[in-house]
Formats: structure tokens, sequence, C-alpha cells
């Protein structure tokens, strides 16, 4: 489903990523492992197509990702940022927008959906009456993942967004996703509940190679 062809990617003359492949099937989960600077970061944005590679190929779907193809993958694919990228403002006016828009008018944002989500990932139903800025890290984590569910993508970039739970939200969460066999997903973590999930595959950045 995603392919990375002999990535290469230099920034103000450092290399972040040097001659990296290897490729993601339908319904994999992959988690991403390497020290800070090793370009996990900078894999998403190569994916989403907000980078260009110094060198190679990704595909998506067996298409070349491009400046034309990126709308596409990004219509197929949901991402979450370590920074929870979510605004400000009530949430149930974000809910609103995000389902307003025009790409997502097929989606169906209904109120029995949303609350069925607040209650996996447990947050109370008058979580949505609140203002983002109400919300602690956690919950806030909690609510882009939702949002993220609720766009029904394809595929889905998770980076770092367990890092701010308790051990039992973060196996809620990595649980919740593992066990979805049609969604594809690659993660960005060092928690071991990602990691030690035989169900999981991981990616060693640093050493190009996948960890036995």
């Amino acid at each position: 489903m995603i392919k990375f062809n002999n990535i290469c990617l230099n920034f103000n003359g450092k290399i972040i990523i040097q001659n990296l492949s290897f490729e993601v099937k339908h319904g994999e989960k992959v988690v991403l492992i390497g020290k800070s600077g090793s370009g996990k970061s900078s894999l998403f944005g190569l994916l989403l197509g907000f980078i260009e590679p110094s060198k190679g190929e990704i595909l998506f779907e067996g298409g070349r990702i491009d400046k034309k193809s990126a709308w596409y993958v990004r219509k197929k694919v949901a991402y979450v940022d370590q920074d929870v990228s979510i605004g400000n403002g009530n949430i149930l006016d974000l809910l609103n927008f995000v389902s307003g828009l025009k790409t997502n008018k097929s989606l169906d944002f209904n109120k029995v959906k949303v609350t069925e989500l607040l209650g996996d990932f447990e947050l109370s139903n008058d979580t949505v009456y609140k203002d983002i800025g109400e919300l602690s890290g956690g919950e806030r984590q909690r609510l882009a993942i939702i949002i993220s569910i609720l766009l029904e993508r394809k595929v889905f970039l998770l980076d770092e967004v367990t890092s701010s739970l308790d051990k039992h939200l973060k196996k809620k969460v990595a649980d919740y996703f593992v066990e979805r066999e049609n969604c594809t997903c690659l993660v960005i973590s060092h928690d071991t509940i990602w990691l030690d999930n035989p169900a999981v595959k991981v990616f060693d950045m640093e050493a190009g190679k996948w960890k036995q």
C-alpha cells in the first residue's frame, strides 16, 4: 500500500534520511523507532507531500506521490501529531466545522457515533460542550484521535499520540488501532504498549531495517 524506494532527504546540508527503502502493506501496524533527528516525523511529511525527497520515490496505492497526487493521499490519510494541533474554541463547533468541510460531506458525525467514541476513549459525554483550552494534554490527545477516526480514512499516521496518557489509556488507544484489520497505521512511539504487541511491526529508522 505504501512503499518508500531509496529515499534520501537533505536539509540545510544535513542528511536526514539516506537510502531508505521499506514497504507497508494494507492493514499492517508499523512503529517507527530511532533517536531524535533520525527522520521519523520527516517521513510523515514526505508521505503527505509536504516535503519532497532529495532522491527516490514514495508510492501510495501504486501511484507516485508528487505535488499533483498529494491531495489525493491527504484525503485518504488521517494524521495526528504529537502537538495535538486542533486549534482552540468550543469542541462542538470544531466537530461541526470539520464535518462541514467539502471533502467530508459524505461522512457521518452523528451524535450516537461521537458518544460511542467518547466512551471508547473514556471521555465524558459533556466533553463536546467544553472549550479545547479546558482539556488536559491527555484529553486533547484522545479528542484528536476521535476526530481522526470520524474522518474514516484508510491510513493513520500517529505521532506520539499516547505520550500524555497513563498505562491503561495507552493500551486502550493501541488496542483500538491494532484490532482493526482494515486500517493501516504508521506510528511514531517509544511506548512499550506498541513495541511489545506481537501484531505490530517495528522499523528502525537509524538502521534502515525491520527490527526482529
